[in-house]
């Protein structure tokens, strides 16, 4: 068990935690969510022993071995991969460490054979003989074959280095595992296969993530940072979102009568634990939600952004075709090719590929910002297009305040409409006169997302519009897409918001097109598009 007792961090007049005290208990995985600058992260190192608090403690059971996903993706870059990850389970590395020293002496005494006899008990006690071969196993299961296992870490790629330090965390069954957003630069399957496990894991596991689908695929419990304490309540995130705006919807109608509330809650949280109890949930298998009574459930101080699509006209019957549209890199490989289709009315298609940089090229020529290979596509005359690419940086180069630089997009110059547009993505009085050229990643996106809505287009292009925000703003672009009547192209990590948004699937391959109507979980679940993706993929799905 880990816990904390009053617990404070200040940085001059800033207060992260106040006195916060709690207690994280073997079996259960807590999520720990927060609004932006909250310290989620902050948490997770103090925790670690990485920062030191201003005041207060942590205290982990003696004996007990806490593990952390390592952060420096070049930290370990002058060490085998198979190394970098039995380097995880510190105790038993410097065991065998130890021994190999030892049988390496020249002049071997009395004394070495004796504390090797040691060493021996304690590797043989700690399963030393199948801690490789466990290794290989674990890298394997996360996606990195057998053939990288003797390389060095620096001869990875990023996304190959994330799964190597995440098998370097879960390596050996850790008493404390802490998880700072694990799901980053992960594929659908790693995902998965590290859902399960999680689901499975018998210890302590506290994670930091924006995925929403994998905060309550893993959770048993929410620490929800806020009001600089930490609160921590049991159910997974969804439960915590429903049951926060249903109580900050109950304080804001002050002539409900308190019986009439608690009734409201408790109904919620009969239906809430009938639904996920059918779900393949870690809640699930304790059965948690079955159990849960609500106290006192306070409204969080988070502030989410008005996200509201509005188009200026309806679509005309006439949308988009394309035909036999192919694209490649600059050096002649593939993105995709033989590209055809048709949209139709009230489509909301995700497009997905193995390669990213296929999607955005695919969605630059549509928006006239790239040109095809071969092939072309038609618009409908009816059809005003609102994009939102991945890579922005473009539009934030002048030295202009945002007023000033949403008001360049738009047709009413009023400043009274421009300040209507920016409030709603949460930059009022005096925020509206930052500079937009330093603004951090997702304030850029939240100043795009705003210039989005002035435009009134009834087809939207989305290329990752959930980078760089925080839970709360990409639930309310999740709640404003699954709200949105007419058309929309998109692509997006977030599992959750693809499932819910997302009536039609359509993959871009180096091969042709795969063109499915269904949601997002039948398709990757689909065992013969499974067979089919990788007919499809031929050299992208072979080590390399």
């Amino acid at each position: 068990m880990i816990s904390v007792s009053n617990l404070s961090l200040r940085y001059g007049k800033r207060v992260l935690f106040d006195e916060a005290s709690i207690k994280f208990t073997p079996g259960n995985c807590y999520g720990v969510i927060g609004a932006n600058g909250a310290g989620k992260s902050t948490f997770l190192k103090i925790l670690s022993g990485e920062i030191d608090p201003t005041t207060g403690q942590v205290s982990i059971t003696p004996g007990e071995r806490l593990s952390v996903l390592s952060q420096n993706h070049f930290e370990f870059d002058e060490y085998p991969v198979l190394q970098t990850v039995m380097m995880g389970n510190k105790k038993l590395w410097g065991i065998m460490q130890q021994k190999d020293a030892i049988y390496a002496k020249p002049d071997f005494s009395d004394a070495d054979g004796v504390k090797a006899a040691e060493l021996e008990n304690l590797f043989a006690e700690m399963d030393g003989w199948n801690f490789e071969s466990e290794a290989a196993n674990m890298l394997s299961d996360l996606g990195v074959k057998e053939g990288y296992h003797a390389k060095l870490m620096s001869e990875l790629n990023g996304k190959e280095k994330v799964r190597v330090l995440l098998a370097q965390a879960i390596i050996g069954n850790p008493d404390v595992l802490l998880l700072d957003e694990p799901t980053n630069d992960l594929d659908v399957e790693t995902i998965n296969w590290l859902e399960n496990f999680l689901a499975n894991f018998e210890n302590t596991v506290i994670v930091v993530s924006h995925d929403r689908h994998f905060l309550d695929a893993v959770c048993t419990h929410i620490a929800d940072i806020d009001f600089n304490k930490i609160s921590v309540y049991t159910g997974n995130y969804m439960f915590w979102y429903e049951s926060s705006q249903l109580a900050l919807r109950q304080r804001s109608d002050q002539n409900k009568k308190t019986e009439d509330k608690r009734k409201e809650l408790q109904d919620f949280v009969e239906r809430f634990s009938a639904n996920a109890s059918k779900s393949r949930q870690a809640t699930s298998r304790k059965k948690l939600l079955e159990k849960l009574v609500i106290d006192e459930i306070k409204p969080s101080t988070r502030k989410y952004p008005g996200i509201i699509f509005k188009a200026e006209r309806d679509c005309g019957d006439q949308l988009l075709t394309v035909e036999n549209l192919s694209k490649r890199s600059p050096e002649g490989v593939p993105y995709f090719s033989n590209i055809s289709f048709t949209l139709t009315k009230g489509d909301k298609v995700v497009i997905l590929s193995k390669e990213h940089v296929a999607i955005t090229s695919f969605f630059e020529i549509l928006v006239d910002e790239s040109k095809a290979d071969s092939g072309n596509c038609t618009w409908g005359g009816t059809i005003t297009k609102s994009y939102l690419p991945n890579e922005n940086s473009k539009f934030f180069t002048e030295n202009l305040n945002l007023i000033d630089w949403l008001r360049q997009f738009s047709k009413d110059k009023d400043e009274t409409y421009i300040r209507g547009f920016l409030g709603k993505m949460l930059f009022s009085g005096e925020e509206t006169l930052k500079k937009s050229n330093v603004l951090s990643g997702g304030e850029k996106v939240r100043c795009m997302v705003s210039r989005m809505m002035l435009t009134n287009a009834n087809c939207l292009i989305l290329d990752e519009p959930t980078n760089h925000l925080d839970l709360e703003s990409i639930t309310a672009f999740n709640n404003a897409l699954k709200d949105w009547k007419h058309i929309a192209l998109f692509t997006s990590h977030d599992h959750e918001f693809v499932q819910t948004v997302a009536n039609r699937v359509i993959e871009l391959t180096p091969n042709g097109i795969i063109d499915k109507r269904m949601t997002y979980d039948e398709y990757i679940s689909d065992e013969n598009i499974k067979a089919l993706r990788e007919k499809m993929y031929p050299k992208l799905m072979k080590v390399k």
